[in-house]
């Protein structure tokens, strides 16, 4: 559901409507959100009902542009940490014949307390630009947690005396921030993120 890093994405200026401005300079989540979503009340208001009188610690937001037959369809996330828990808001765009317009948003809100997360993994793509100074080129984190996600199994060798077996995958979450998707402060932003995320996660 959250986390969609395997979506075709435009880049983050890109999209129908105003907004999909750069959100990295703005510090408070309802600025950051009002520049960068389509329908920026509607992701407030699911936020602020779980968030409640807590304080934002830190944030990333995502905003996904697909291209189809019928036009353009945005998908959005928010990732919102309050010190205790990880608050992963999501939008998606869904075809609907009976709805004025043709389509109907799908507004989703998971909550995560930080001590269900078992695994932070950040990726940095580091280059050089033509000087030969050091230029961050895209920023990857992933968050695994134990809770299953997904069971497959696995066929048993015909030459092994050991029976088939089961694969379980835990869930994750995925975010991504590159030069041509975001670009460089949305980049620090992410990098900011997965930090705070890695002090914050209880160790045991």
């Amino acid at each position: 559901m959250f986390g969609k890093a395997t979506k075709s994405r435009a880049a983050a200026g890109a999209g129908p409507g105003p907004v999909g401005a750069d959100w990295s300079p703005y510090s408070r989540l309802q600025d950051a959100a009002g520049a960068y979503f389509l329908h920026a009340e509607i992701a407030m208001e699911a936020i602020a009902g779980v968030l409640g009188r807590r304080r934002v610690r830190g944030f990333t937001l995502e905003r996904v542009v697909d291209l189809t037959e019928s036009g353009a369809s945005v998908w959005q996330e928010a990732a919102v940490c309050d010190g205790r828990r990880l608050i992963l808001w999501h939008s998606e765009e869904l075809a609907d014949a009976t709805a004025p317009g043709g389509t109907v948003l799908d507004s989703s809100v998971q909550v995560l307390p930080l001590d269900s997360i078992g695994h932070i993994g950040m990726r940095t793509l580091v280059g050089h630009d033509e000087r030969g100074r050091r230029v961050d080129r895209g920023v990857y984190l992933v968050l695994a947690t134990a809770m299953p996600h997904e069971l497959s199994a696995v066929p048993a060798d015909p030459d092994s005396p050991l029976p088939a077996a089961a694969k379980l995958r835990p869930e994750s979450f995925r975010f991504s921030k590159s030069l041509d998707d975001g670009g460089a402060g949305q980049m620090a932003r992410l990098v900011d993120f997965g930090n705070l995320l890695g002090r914050l996660v209880p160790s045991s």
